[in-house]
């Protein structure tokens, strides 16, 4: 299952957002691998007040959206799907641009996890 982790200024969630990210962020998955994998995709946004967040050891004013994508290693390396982690990136950054505003892509930082095989489980059993 696609998995997203989104730290993100909390002040950006202002509960008209939330829905359109999840939205986005869905679509962009769908977009790399086709529709049939969005009901597959989970988003998880966590926001996170202006004075918890550092960049170069000061405390940072910009939206500057940190994404961790998780999935299984494979599906990375799909050859009907050429490219897919460099899509994703792209895809997901594309994403959160249409959502936030332009003056984002610059600070959007995105993470391609790979599972392997044997270390996800769902319901209690190995997936």
């Amino acid at each position: 299952m696609p998995h997203f982790n989104v730290h993100i200024r909390e002040e950006a969630l202002d509960g008209t957002v939330e829905p359109k990210l999840i939205s986005a962020l869905t679509d962009a998955v769908g977009a790399v691998y086709g529709d049939g994998f969005r009901r597959l995709v989970g988003v998880d946004l966590m926001g996170i007040p202006r004075h918890r967040r550092g960049i170069g050891g000061e405390p940072a004013d910009d939206d500057a959206p940190l994404v961790t994508l998780s999935m299984r290693e494979a599906a990375y390396h799909l050859p009907q799907v050429p490219d897919a982690p460099a899509r994703l990136v792209a895809a997901t950054t594309d994403a959160l641009v249409d959502v936030l505003g332009e003056a984002v892509r610059k600070q959007v930082i995105v993470t391609i996890v790979g599972v392997p095989d044997g270390r996800t489980g769902v319901a209690g059993t190995v997936a």
